[in-house]
C-alpha cells in the first residue's frame, strides 16, 4: 500500500463508530423522534389534502421520504457551502448510468435514524415493509456499470470527499421485464409516474446546449433539419447522496432535456397541433429512455445526442461553478477532477477543448494541457463492439466545431506517431482517432485515452489485457497514463442494509468499525474455528434463505425449498457471461438423476435473473431455454424435490438485496478474458456465498485474497482462450465427452421444447456449427468437476461454514472505499473536505 493511499484509508479507519456518530444529533434521539413524527404528520396531511382514512401506503411512503429529506436538507446545504468556502478541488463523476436502487431505507441507515424510525413506526402502527415497497427502483441504470457508479458515490460521501455525480434523468428505465411462455417481454418502466420525493428541481441553474441542426415532425416521426442550428435546455434535478453518519451529503445531478419554448403558438392556433409541439417533443425525447433501441440508426443517433447532452450540460455547470471562485483558467486541473465512467462521456475531450479555445480564448497548447490534466477515463470492457465508434457524418451535422477539434487532435497525434515510429503506418492506423474502414467513424476510446492523463482498468487481469491487447499501441505511447483500480462495492448497502442478521453477528464479534473500514473483517478469520460463531453464521444464512423463500412465494407463487442449496447467477444476459453454460450443467445433472435415481446429490435450487437487450435475439433464446428447462424439470417426477430452476423476472437492486444474502453459491463463469471485473461476485462473497467461477475479472483477486482452496475455480485461462483461437473445435468435446453429447442431444431432441420443436436450433449454431466462440463446451467438464467438489464440501456443514467465514473475512479488499481511496490519491489528487 503506498503512503498516499495509507493516509486516505487511515482517515476512513479513524472515523467514529455508529454509536459515536449518533451523538452528533444534539437534540437527542427522543426529541428527534418527536420531530420526525411531526414532519411525517405534516407531510401526510398537507401534501395530500386527503381524508386520513383514504391515505394508503404510497402516500405514507412519500410522507416518510419527505420527512427524511427534511432532516438531511440543512446538512446537504451545509456540505455545498463548505465546498464553496474552502474552494475545494472537486470530483465530477460523469456516467450514463447510476443504478441507485431505492433510497428511503438506505438514507435512513446512513443518517443513523433507524432507532428513531423504528420507534415512530411502532407508534404509528405502520406496515413498514409495505411502505418501503412503494418506492420504485430508480430507472437510472441497467447493470454493473451503473451500480458501480452508485457505490462510488456512496463511498465518496462517506469518505467526505467533495464530489458530484452527473447523469441523465431518464423518465423511463431500460424496461420492465416480464416472462410469458418462457419469453422475455419488455414493458415501459415509467418509474417517475409518481412524484419522486428525493429530487429537487433547479430550473434556475439550467444550461443551454447548442446543436448543429434542428428537428421537425415528418409523417409522425421526428427528423433532423440540416443547416438550422438549435438549442436545448438542460434542467438539473438534484438528489442527495448521504455519506454514512450523515456528516457529508453530496449531490447526484441529473439532467432533463427541454425546449426553450413550450410550443409555437402561431402553428398551434392555426390547427397544426403536432407541429406546434415538435420542438418540445424532440427535446423531451432526448432523456425519455435509458437505452434507445440501438439496432436502428435512429436509436444509435439518439444515444449519441444523449451522450453529448450529458457532457455539454455537466461541463457548462462545473465550469460555471469553477469560475465563481477561480478567475484564472490555469487553476482548472487543481480545482476539478473529471472522471469518465467508460467511453460514454468521451466527448468531454472535444467539449472542454471547445470551451477553453472559444470561450476562454486560450491557445491550443495551453488548452490541451489543461484538458488532459483535468480528465481521466475508466475503461470497462475488452469487447471490441463495446468500444464506441460514432460516424463522422453525425459530428458534421450535430457537432461541427467539436469535429474540427477532434480532427486537429488527431492530426497532431499522428504526426507524433510518425515521428516516434517512422514507417510504421500500421501503428498510425491503429492509434488514429478516426477509423477509416467501412465508413469513417470516431473511436471514442482512443479519444478518451489521448485526451486524458489517466486510463485505468477495473481488475488486474483486465488492466493487463487492456494494455497488452486492446489498446496496445496507445499504451506503448503513453505508458505512464495506464493503471489498475480494481472495483469494489459499498458495504453499507450490500451488507449492513441488505443482510442485517449477518451484519449484526459481525458487529457483535468485532465491533462496528468495519462499516467504514472493511479491512476490519480480517479479524473474523480466527473465528472460523469457533463453533459458536460458525453456528451463528449458519443460522443467519438459513434465516436469509427462509425469508427469501417466503418473499418469493408471496410475490410470485413460486415455491423453493430453503433447505436446498441456493445456487445463483444474476447479471445481464450475454453470451460471454455464459448463462448457457450454467444451463448445460443443469441438463447434465438432470440426466444423471434420470439415469440413476438413487444417486446421492444434495437438493439444488438454481436461480437466474437478468435482462436481455431487446434486440439481442440469442440472449432472449437463452432466457427461453432456461425457463423451458425449469418447466420440464418441474414436470418430471424423477427429479422432483431434488432439482429446481427458477428464472426471476425484473432483476433490479431490490431483488439482489433479497437474493444475495440468501445464496449459498455464486456463479461467476464468464469466458476468461472477457469480464472486466464483476461486482456481483464481491457482493456474494461479502454475504457468505462461495464462488464457483473462472479465472476472470476480479474473481482472480478474490481467490487470491481468500485462498484458492476456498474457491471453486475451473476452466481455461485467458491465455488458453486466446491461444486456442486458431484450432479449437467444439465437435471434439461433443465426440469425446459422453455427458456433453448426451446433454446437447437431449436439448436438440426437443425434450425441452416439445410443443415448439426446433426452437433451440440457434443454440446448436452457437455451440457447434459456428465454433463455440465463448468456449462453453471447452469448460463444461471442468465446471462439472468443480461443481462436484462443491457438493462434496457441502456434505460437511462445518467445513462449508468455515470457508464461508474465511470468504467474508477476506472481502475487505473489495470495498468501494478502498477503490475510491486509490482514485483519490493516485488519479484525482483530491483530499477530504470535512463538513463542520
Amino acid at each position: 500500500m503506498n503512503s498516499d493511499r495509507t493516509r486516505t484509508v487511515a482517515k476512513i479507519s479513524s472515523s467514529p463508530t455508529a454509536r459515536e456518530l449518533l451523538k452528533q444529533y444534539a437534540c437527542g434521539p427522543v426529541q428527534l423522534t418527536g420531530a420526525s413524527n411531526a414532519l411525517y404528520e405534516r407531510h401526510l396531511m398537507f401534501d395530500n389534502v386527503m381524508d386520513p382514512k383514504a391515505i394508503g401506503p404510497r402516500e405514507q411512503y412519500e410522507a416518510a421520504a419527505k420527512s427524511v429529506r427534511d432532516v438531511l436538507s440543512q446538512r446537504w446545504l451545509l456540505t455545498e457551502r463548505t465546498y464553496e468556502r474552502e474552494n475545494a478541488k472537486r470530483i465530477y463523476y460523469l456516467s450514463m448510468e447510476f443504478l441507485i436502487g431505492r433510497s428511503l431505507a438506505n438514507n435512513i441507515m446512513n443518517l443513523l435514524l433507524d432507532p428513531m424510525v423504528k420507534q415512530a413506526v411502532d407508534e404509528k402502527r405502520l406496515d413498514w415493509l409495505a411502505l418501503l415497497e412503494q418506492e420504485p427502483d430508480a430507472g437510472l441504470g441497467n447493470g454493473g456499470l451503473g451500480r458501480l457508479a452508485a457505490c462510488f458515490l456512496d463511498s465518496m460521501a462517506t469518505m467526505q470527499l467533495p464530489a458530484m455525480g452527473y447523469g441523465l434523468r431518464y423518465e423511463y428505465g431500460i424496461f420492465r421485464q416480464s416472462i410469458r411462455d418462457g419469453w422475455q417481454h419488455e414493458e415501459a418502466d415509467n418509474w417517475l409516474r409518481r412524484p419522486d420525493p428525493w429530487e429537487a428541481a433547479r430550473p434556475q441553474e439550467q444550461v443551454e446546449v447548442r446543436l448543429g441542426c434542428s428537428f421537425e415532425v415528418r409523417s409522425g416521426k421526428l427528423a433532423a433539419v440540416l443547416g438550422e442550428p438549435s438549442i436545448l435546455l438542460g434542467i438539473p434535478y438534484d438528489r442527495p447522496v448521504v455519506g454514512y453518519g450523515g456528516r457529508t451529503i453530496n449531490t447526484l445531478r441529473l439532467w432533463a432535456a427541454a425546449a426553450p419554448e413550450a410550443f409555437d403558438f402561431h402553428e398551434f392556433s392555426a390547427g397544426d397541433f403536432v407541429g406546434a409541439l415538435a420542438e418540445r417533443l424532440s427535446a423531451e425525447t432526448l432523456t425519455r429512455v435509458l437505452y434507445p433501441d440501438d439496432s436502428t440508426s435512429m436509436g444509435q443517433g439518439l444515444r449519441f445526442v444523449q451522450e453529448y447532452f450529458l457532457v455539454a450540460c455537466s461541463l457548462a455547470d462545473l465550469v460555471r461553478r469553477f469560475r465563481r471562485n477561480n478567475p484564472d483558467w490555469r487553476a482548472l486541473p487543481d480545482r476539478a477532477a473529471i472522471q469518465f465512467n467508460d467511453t460514454h462521456p468521451s466527448l468531454a475531450v472535444a467539449e472542454l477543448m471547445r470551451i477553453l479555445l472559444d470561450e476562454a480564448h486560450l491557445g491550443w497548447d495551453e488548452a490541451w494541457d489543461l484538458t488532459r490534466r483535468t480528465l481521466a477515463y475508466t475503461n470497462h470492457t475488452l469487447l471490441p463492439e463495446a468500444l464506441e465508434k460514432w460516424p463522422l457524418r453525425w459530428f458534421e451535422v450535430l457537432l461541427p466545431r467539436q469535429l474540427e477539434i477532434i480532427l486537429e487532435i488527431n492530426r497532431r497525434l499522428l504526426d507524433d506517431v510518425r515521428n516516434r515510429f517512422p514507417g510504421d503506418e500500421g501503428r498510425v492506423e491503429r492509434v488514429s482517432l478516426i477509423d477509416e474502414r467501412g465508413g469513417r467513424k470516431v473511436r471514442m476510446a482512443n479519444l478518451a485515452i489521448v485526451g486524458s492523463h489517466s486510463t485505468n482498468g477495473v481488475a488486474a487481469i483486465h488492466s493487463g489485457l487492456l494494455r497488452r491487447v486492446t489498446v496496445k499501441d496507445l499504451a506503448e505511447m503513453f505508458p505512464e497514463r495506464f493503471s489498475n483500480k480494481t472495483n469494489g462495492v459499498t458495504p453499507r448497502r450490500w451488507l449492513l442494509l441488505a443482510n442485517p442478521a449477518l451484519a449484526g453477528i459481525i458487529t457483535d464479534a468485532i465491533g462496528d468499525r468495519w462499516i467504514t473500514d472493511l479491512a476490519e473483517l480480517e479479524k473474523l478469520k480466527p473465528l472460523a474455528d469457533d463453533r459458536s460463531f460458525r453456528d451463528d453464521i449458519r443460522r443467519a444464512k438459513q434465516d436469509a434463505k427462509s425469508r427469501f423463500a417466503e418473499w418469493l412465494k408471496s410475490t410470485s407463487g413460486v415455491v423453493v425449498d430453503p433447505a436446498s442449496i441456493f445456487d445463483s447467477q444474476i447479471k445481464r444476459i450475454h453470451e460471454y457471461k455464459r448463462q448457457l453454460l450454467n444451463g448445460l450443467r443443469i441438463v447434465v445433472l438432470y440426466n444423471r438423476l434420470r439415469e440413476n435415481p438413487d444417486l446421492e446429490m444434495a437438493p439444488r435450487t438454481f436461480v437466474f435473473a437478468g435482462k436481455a437487450a431487446p434486440a439481442y435475439q440469442l440472449a432472449k433464446i437463452i432466457i427461453k431455454f432456461l425457463n423451458n428447462l425449469a418447466d420440464t424439470i418441474d414436470a418430471d417426477p424423477a427429479v422432483k424435490g431434488r432439482l429446481k430452476v427458477v428464472f426471476l423476472p425484473e432483476y433490479c437492486v431490490s431483488l439482489a438485496e433479497r437474493l444475495i444474502p440468501a445464496s449459498d453459491v455464486s456463479n461467476q463463469i464468464s469466458t476468461a478474458g472477457y469480464e472486466a471485473s464483476g461486482t456481483s461476485n464481491m457482493k456474494f462473497m461479502m454475504n457468505g456465498a462461495l464462488t464457483l467461477g473462472t479465472r476472470d475479472g476480479a474473481t482472480i483477486e478474490m481467490a487470491e485474497a481468500a485462498g484458492e482452496d476456498n474457491f471453486f475455480l475451473f476452466g481455461l485461462t485467458a491465455e488458453q482462450v486466446a491461444g486456442s483461437r486458431g484450432w479449437y473445435s467444439p465437435y471434439w468435446h461433443y465426440d469425446n465427452e459422453p455427458e456433453t453429447r448426451a446433454a446437447l442431444d437431449l436439448i436438440f431432441s426437443n425434450h425441452f421444447s416439445r410443443y415448439e420443436p426446433g426452437i433451440f436450433e440457434p443454440l446448436r449454431d452457437v455451440l457447434l456449427t459456428h465454433g463455440d466462440h465463448y468456449r462453453h463446451l471447452a469448460d463444461l467438464t471442468s465446471y462439472l468437476e468443480a461443481d462436484q467438489r462443491l457438493l462434496d464440501l457441502y456434505a460437511d456443514p462445518d467445513a462449508w461454514v468455515r470457508k464461508v467465514i474465511l470468504n467474508v473475512a477476506s472481502s475487505g479488499r473489495f470495498s468501494s472505499d478502498r477503490t475510491i481511496a486509490e482514485y483519490a490519491s493516485q488519479i484525482w489528487n483530491v483530499q477530504p473536505c470535512p463538513v463542520p
